[in-house]
């Protein structure tokens, strides 16, 4: 198996534990447990909170999402406002959490909510979109804005909710 898909593999099943999570009990103070729903900014985090822009998807639209369970799986249900952005080219802001190893990435996840450790989902299913680039992007721990052919999934293997292709980074 590729690295690369190695490294899918386990984001995508962490999310999808993550998303199962969120139909079970949480914590008795009434916290949503790691890796599920939006994603909590940590106050001592080093890195800035995204901040709200015109010209990007608010993560607001996209974390709005509602789950059902469904024999062994949870799949989302999405509202009509994010079921529109289906198959037209969108602009989402986010951190890069790469997929393969080396400094020029085509093949990765943007999170909503910067990572806090190389082998946990800051958030939930709902706070991630796996990306395709045209060409590579350069990594970096700034945000990244990213556009291309946006997908809403509503019943994807690896339990993600949102794709990207034909992605590009822009300023």
């Amino acid at each position: 198996m590729k690295r690369s898909a190695f490294f899918l593999s386990l984001a995508l099943m962490l999310a999808a534990l993550s998303a199962f999570a969120q139909t079970g009990p949480h914590p008795a103070d009434g916290s949503i447990p790691m890796g599920t729903g939006a994603g909590v900014f940590s106050p001592n985090s080093a890195f800035a909170p995204l901040t709200e822009r015109a010209d990007v998807l608010p993560w607001s639209m996209l974390t709005d999402v509602k789950t059902k369970a469904e024999k062994n799986r949870v799949l989302p249900i999405f509202p009509v406002a994010v079921q529109a952005l289906n198959n037209k080219s969108q602009r989402v802001q986010g951190f890069m959490m790469p997929l393969d190893p080396g400094e020029k990435q085509r093949h990765f996840i943007l999170s909503s909510i910067p990572p806090s450790c190389p082998y946990c989902t800051p958030g939930g299913p709902e706070s991630m979109v796996e990306v395709k680039t045209k060409t590579p992007v350069k990594y970096s721990m700034e945000v990244l804005v990213i556009e291309g052919q946006f997908a809403v999934l509503a019943d994807d293997p690896y339990g993600l909710y949102y794709r990207m292709t034909d992605a590009v980074a822009v300023k």
